[in-house]
């Protein structure tokens, strides 16, 4: 029996074509499984080596005629030249997308949020700033704009109505089709970044209903933000385009690479920030990042907000609506200002990241069966407290374009920029600011689409504008004061909206815990270099504090909270050995002495992915590894091509006689064979039907002789590090060639919640329970009080 050998290296390998639909049945990942990046990444070698091979077999033709041969050699490099360009096509055809469908989303929750207080006599399609675009002196000297009455009370009922229909429009279309489109996505989405498989989280379904019910959400006035959710659409739009092309639908890390692309365009049309979508990338989305993933994310970012500027959904020529320009300088007395900004901001995150965990765990608790619900409640009440100030009445993307605005030019909004109504604006901000807090920590993580990087920003605004009007009127009541020696009697020497701006930074530092990527953000969004030092002495205030705090970023907690397997990047020593986190009770195979019956035992008693393989029961030295799947694709072939009964023999070592039977190479050290890295159809089919003649089942082509193994006592961070870098699924412990046990991430995340368990929060999850079921009781009684004083009088 022939094969056609070539040498690599210096070892022998199978050059044949790979039937692909067949690798993609035995290495087929399962829902709520982990990908093991050596292995695809060996899959994905040995494609790429194929390829290689037939474009170079193709460009040296030996026969026929030399026209011929200079056809095959320009076709070739046509055909090289269409798979090198194949990646930028469809990153650009992602970054398009996005574009458009970020458009889309700002133009109708612009509408939707001016449909609460009014409507256009001009065209029912148009919102507030659309219907009085030419008009001059605001929305007061706009006759086409019509407010729903002229009695406040009736356009109270009318808003609270329209937010409750679309909150319960939202959370029932969510609950019905698509139950991945609620929430942010931003921990799934970092989790799926680094290997773990959700099915169905970025498909079509959950792409329609969360593009659909987002715009919902924001009009509905519900302390969340659209940004979240943006990325998680953008990775639905990448995978749903990449999927169309074979190289990226079987390939993992191919796929990945385009959905860290897309997680970049996402933040970069929400804030207009291409640079800043890629930094986002970088910091916060994906553990491993190279230098041509980078370029992909800032060509498919790029390409995304050139759609979004010319889409202009804002009819303004910028790419967010909040988007400003500071041309006044700053002071350096007004740092000890900066600083308190960046202690609110460290403040703000530890406080929100911790009560919004025990909302979260009162919610799975007691509310999981309620989410329409909780949902429209939430919104109902947001909407009852929300319309009776002035900043949490409009959306908040309106309200940061409001607060961030100079008093010059035309930046007046309802007084904020008089002298007269600093106090009462004062106490409006304040008041916007607290409520703002408590409706985010139990709004966010509803069963709708929510996002928490606006609302984090509005609330840092908010008390940043607060703070800037502060500090105004402390220099005019005392202008001649050493600390105002720098404005020389300037009128304008504070800048209220800078204070805003930076307060908008601090908090969304201090809830995402990021540093760099703000700066950028904030940068683009102002375009002013001259508040680059500002910007970050206040997040470098806020890490400091939310270091000392402890405190983790929200998608994060996230991630831990739902128990999802993600290792964070933590320096941590924990000075214990992998054997304090290993599995001891392993189910092995021999390599000897099993038959078919047994095998099928195995695999109906156990549920594990893989099963170590041992030279026997007694010694059990190493042999290899092999996984579940493998063990049923060999299983169903062999039953295609001959009577496999259930005292068949199986073995799982090969011997020098099979392979002089079957020419094919021994393993080759570090990479696993198997059909799923170089073994076509017909090369497994005739190893199956070779078996016919010794009368056994021959597993050892499949199995992994080279898998990754560790000594027991190395330190747990080395393996830990290991997950992070290279990937696997399992790594195996090896004491001195003896299978010890073998550990996979959730043994070492495991291990990890034990060791924090130990200085857990002084707020746990039975201290809030008790303190919300206080509350409830006590509402409970107020409530039949009053019922009974109420049937008494009319009684009466």
């Amino acid at each position: 029996m022939s094969r056609e050998r070539a040498t690599e290296y210096g070892h022998p390998s199978v050059s044949v074509e790979a039937d692909e639909e067949d690798l993609e049945l035995i290495r087929k990942y399962e829902d709520f499984t982990t990908i093991d990046w050596i292995q695809d990444a060996i899959i994905e070698r040995n494609r790429r080596i194929r390829t290689a091979q037939r474009l170079h077999a193709s460009s040296y033709r030996i026969h026929g005629t030399r026209i011929e041969v200079v056809s095959a050699w320009v076709w070739s490099r046509l055909l090289r030249v269409v798979y090198t360009s194949q990646s930028w096509l469809v990153v650009s055809l992602v970054g398009v997308c996005i574009g458009l469908n970020a458009a889309i989303i700002s133009i109708v929750t612009a509408w939707l949020s001016d449909l609460k207080m009014g409507y256009c006599s001009d065209g029912w399609w148009l919102n507030r700033q659309f219907c009085c675009w030419e008009i001059e002196g605001g929305d007061d000297a706009c006759d086409s704009w019509h407010s729903w009455s002229t009695a406040v009370a009736v356009r109270w009922v009318i808003y609270v109505l329209f937010a409750t229909t679309f909150s319960f429009t939202a959370a029932h279309l969510v609950r019905s089709i698509a139950k991945y489109a609620a929430g942010s996505g931003i921990s799934e989405i970092k989790c799926i970044l680094a290997g773990f498989i959700m099915k169905g989280y970025l498909g079509f379904g959950t792409f329609f209903i969360k593009s659909m019910t987002l715009p919902l959400v924001i009009a509905s006035g519900l302390s969340v933000g659209k940004e979240g959710p943006s990325v998680h659409v953008a990775c639905c739009i990448g995978n749903l385009v990449a999927s169309l092309f074979k190289r990226y639908s079987r390939n993992q890390g191919k796929m990945r690479e385009i959905l860290t692309a897309s997680s970049a365009a996402g933040v970069a049309v929400a804030f207009g920030s291409p640079i800043g979508g890629v930094l986002f990338s970088i910091e916060e989305m994906s553990s491993m990042f190279s230098i041509k993933t980078m370029w992909r994310s800032f060509f498919c970012a790029l390409m995304a907000t050139v759609t979004l500027s010319a889409m202009n959904p804002f009819r303004s020529g910028k790419l967010v609506l909040f988007q400003v320009t500071y041309d006044r300088d700053w002071h350096f007395f007004e740092i000890f200002f900066f600083v308190i900004l960046g202690i609110f901001g460290g403040l703000y995150g530890a406080f929100v990241v911790n009560f919004n965990l025990q909302v979260a765990a009162f919610r799975r608790k007691h509310l999981g069966n309620f989410p329409v619900l909780e949902a429209v409640t939430l919104a109902t009440v947001t909407a009852m407290i929300g319309y009776f100030n002035r900043f949490l009445r409009i959306d908040m993307t309106e309200s940061m374009a409001i607060l961030f605005r100079e008093c010059q030019g035309g930046g007046d909004y309802d007084n904020i920029c008089q002298t007269w109504a600093q106090w009462p604006m004062v106490s409006s901000l304040f008041i916007a600011t607290v409520f703002r807090v408590g409706l985010v920590v139990i709004s966010y993580g509803c069963k709708v689409p929510a996002g928490i990087f606006v609302p984090s920003m509005a609330i840092g605004a908010t008390f940043g504008r607060m703070v800037g009007i502060m500090v105004k009127a402390l220099y005019r009541a005392y202008p001649t004061s050493s600390m105002f020696v720098a404005c020389k009697m300037d009128v304008q020497c504070i800048t209220p909206g800078t204070y805003a701006f930076l307060g908008a930074a601090a908090a969304l530092s201090g809830i995402m815990r990021l540093t760099v990527t703000v700066v950028v953000i904030m940068f683009e969004l102002t375009g002013a270099l001259n508040y680059i030092l500002p910007t970050m002495i206040v997040l470098l205030v806020t890490k400091a504090v939310g270091d000392f705090l402890g405190t983790h970023g929200i998608a994060d907690e996230m991630i831990r909270f739902n128990g999802y397997p993600f290792l964070e990047n933590d320096d941590k020593a924990y000075n214990v050995p992998v054997s304090r986190t290993m599995r001891r009770q392993l189910y092995t195979l021999p390599a000897y002495g099993m038959n078919v019956r047994d095998i099928e035992e195995h695999l109906s008693n156990t549920d594990v992915k893989g099963y170590p393989v041992v030279s026997n029961k007694t010694s059990q030295t190493l042999v290899g590894y092999i996984e579940r799947s493998e063990l049923l694709y060999v299983l169903e072939k062999a039953r295609k091509v001959r009577d496999v009964l259930p005292d068949t023999p199986c073995t799982f070592m090969s011997s020098a006689e099979d392979h002089a039977e079957i020419d094919l190479p021994v393993n080759i050290p570090g990479i696993a064979t198997g059909p799923a890295v170089g073994i076509d159809e017909d090369i497994s089919m005739e190893i199956l039907e070779s078996t016919s003649t010794p009368e056994a089942l021959k597993f050892w082509p499949w199995v992994n002789q080279t898998p990754l193994t560790v000594s027991p006592q190395l330190p747990l961070e080395i393996a830990m590090q290991m997950f992070k870098r290279l990937g696997p699924r399992v790594i195996l412990v090896e004491d001195r060639g003896v299978l010890a046990g073998l550990v996979t991430v959730k043994d070492v995340l495991r291990f990890t919640l034990m060791e924090q368990n130990h200085t857990h929060s002084p707020w746990s999850e039975h201290e809030f329970e008790g303190i919300v079921e206080e509350v409830w009781t006590w509402t409970n009684d107020r409530v039949y009080t009053i019922a009974s004083w109420c049937r008494r009088l009319f009684r009466r």
